[in-house]
């Protein structure tokens, strides 16, 4: 049996980058901090998979062996068409100069890839992922909050996120969600998460949650911000029923992204 090549140069600086981010990465990420093309990430990590150091995923990548389920991958990795058409019509309501949250969900992840576009924002997070790809662009500012790290939300949370979360006067809020309901409202899974969005929420001048349809009547064990601090849901399809009667109520509007 032969032995296993050692690894490229390329490889181990990608091991090491997955590393510095906390054992996991998108493809942009990694892209931006070796300086290549995603490209050649992608060759990179098909490689590094073939030895067994990386476990692919749509769209990134994680150690092996890291503890705990990558979950933000697993749910980055499904309906990405639909979040990525969602992206694109949120972008549509930034303009350069705004100051802007960005929280840690999966669909916020995609705006961010769509706001590199655009120059001149102060971009406020507790996603390291959204601050590794928005530092650095068309004279973006970016601002990692503080806080206890979770891995597996790759962001920040607790007192400290809080705390500096509050010395902000944004322009817009962008959530992501993980159910909403006619009777609840917006939902998370993360307790963490639904008290630091209720928070920000309640002093932004325009709050816009950005999610699937899929989330459309579904629950969770926490409940996120005042539906009635909430100005714009924008999903691939529009919300019928008790909750569009609901959205309604709450003085949110709903809008559909163009071509879903």
């Amino acid at each position: 049996m032969k032995n296993r090549a050692p690894h490229t140069h390329r490889e181990l600086e990608l091991l090491d980058v997955l590393r510095r981010l906390g054992g996991t990465a998108r493809n942009s990420e990694l892209a931006k901090t070796l300086d290549v093309s995603e490209e050649t990430v992608r060759r990179t990590i098909k490689s590094l998979s073939k030895t067994g150091a990386v476990e692919r995923v749509h769209g990134g990548a994680y150690l092996a062996g890291t503890q705990g389920d990558p979950s933000f991958f697993s749910r980055i990795s499904q309906h990405s068409d639909e979040k990525r058409q969602i992206a694109v019509q949120v972008a549509k309501l930034v303009q350069s100069g705004m100051t802007i949250f960005l929280d840690v969900g999966s669909t916020t992840a995609f705006v961010a890839e769509e706001l590199r576009q655009i120059g001149n924002l102060t971009i406020v997070s507790n996603s390291i992922g959204i601050g590794q790809t928005l530092a650095g662009t068309n004279g973006n500012r970016v601002h990692l909050l503080g806080g206890e790290l979770q891995s597996d939300e790759r962001g920040t949370f607790g007192y400290v996120a809080h705390r500096q979360a509050q010395r902000y006067a944004f322009d817009m809020v962008l959530l992501s969600i993980d159910a909403v309901s006619a009777e609840k409202g917006f939902m998370y899974r993360s307790a963490a998460e639904a008290e630091l969005s209720a928070m920000i929420a309640e002093n932004a001048d325009q709050v816009v949650v950005a999610t699937a349809h899929f989330k459309f009547g579904e629950t969770a064990p926490y409940v996120g911000p005042d539906p009635r601090d909430v100005d714009l849901l924008v999903s691939d399809k529009f919300p019928k029923g008790a909750l569009a009667s609901a959205l309604e109520g709450w003085g949110v509007k709903a809008q559909k992204a163009s071509g879903a």
